[in-house]
C-alpha cells in the first residue's frame, strides 16, 4: 500500500479544513514547497496537492503548485477543481503524474471515460461519499448516485485508482471505520485509495490488510504529529514473514 502524504492550498499556505468548511481552515505555520521536498526525504514516492481555492472557484495556487512539481522531487497527484478537459491536459503537460476528477465524472461521465482512454493511469476518480451518497462540488451538493454504483459505472476505464473519501469519518474524526472503504474495494475492478481514515500508525496498519486497498491519503495527522510519515510508510510497507534457511 502506497502512503500519499497530501498538500492542502489556501491562499498560498497549508491548511486543514475544520468540519470541512472552507471559510473556517486550520493554517499551519509551514512552507509549502520545503514541506514538499520533506515528503520525499522521508522516503514517499508519490504526495498530492488539494488546491482548495481552485475547488471554490476563487482564483488557484497555479505558480505554487508548479514550484511543487518542479522541486519536490517526486511524483505528484493533483486535486481541486478539475471540471474541464482543457484544464486536465493543461496540468498534465506542466508535469503533474495524476489529476483527480470528481464533480465533472458526475456531470460528464462520458468525458472522464474519454480522458481515461486518453490518459491510461493518470486520472483518478474521486468518490466522496457523505451519508451513503457520493458528494459534489467540494461536499457541497449531494448527488442521486450511490458509490457501488458509481464506481461500477467507470469499471472498464483505465483509471489510476479511485479515491474514495469517507467524508463522515473524516469531518467527525472519530475512530475510523473500515466497513465502508471495505465493502467498495471488494466491488471495485480498480484498486482504492482510502482518504479521511488515517490519524495513527495503526490505522495505516488496519488499512494495509484490507483487499484491493492500493493506497492511503494521510494529511492532518502530519501536521499534527499524530503520525510521523517514516512510520506510515513502515507500517504500509509489505510484510515478508520470515523462512528458515536451509544447509
Amino acid at each position: 500500500m502506497i502512503i500519499i502524504p497530501t498538500i492542502e492550498l489556501q491562499n498560498g499556505r497549508c491548511v486543514s479544513l475544520n468540519m470541512g468548511r472552507l471559510d473556517e481552515p486550520v493554517i499551519w505555520h509551514v512552507d509549502p514547497v520545503e514541506t514538499a521536498r520533506g515528503f520525499a526525504a522521508a522516503g514517499a514516492e508519490w504526495m498530492q496537492v488539494t488546491d482548495f481555492d481552485a475547488i471554490a472557484g476563487d482564483g488557484d495556487n497555479a505558480e505554487l503548485i508548479e514550484e511543487i512539481i518542479r522541486s519536490a522531487g517526486i511524483s505528484v497527484q493533483l486535486a481541486g477543481g478539475f471540471r474541464t478537459q482543457e484544464r486536465i491536459e493543461e496540468w498534465l503537460n506542466k508535469g503533474a503524474g495524476r489529476i483527480v476528477i470528481g464533480t465533472l465524472a458526475a456531470r460528464d461521465p462520458a468525458l472522464v471515460k474519454r480522458l481515461s482512454r486518453l490518459y491510461p493511469d493518470q486520472i483518478v476518480l474521486a468518490v466522496d461519499v457523505w451519508e451513503g451518497h457520493v458528494m459534489t462540488d467540494g461536499w457541497k451538493s449531494s448527488s442521486a448516485f450511490e458509490p457501488a454504483g458509481f464506481i461500477a459505472e467507470f469499471a472498464d476505464c483505465a483509471l489510476a485508482g479511485v479515491l474514495v473519501t469517507d467524508i463522515d469519518s473524516d469531518v467527525a474524526e472519530r475512530d475510523a471505520s473500515l466497513s465502508l472503504v471495505t465493502a467498495l474495494a471488494e466491488g471495485s475492478k480498480t484498486p482504492i485509495i482510502a482518504s479521511g481514515l488515517v490519524r495513527t500508525v495503526d490505522d495505516v496498519a488496519r488499512l494495509s490488510y484490507v483487499g484491493n486497498v492500493s493506497g492511503a491519503i494521510v494529511s492532518r495527522a502530519l501536521f499534527r504529529k499524530s503520525l510521523e510519515l517514516d512510520e506510515a510508510l513502515a507500517a504500509a510497507a509489505p510484510q515478508h514473514e520470515e523462512t528458515a534457511g536451509f544447509i
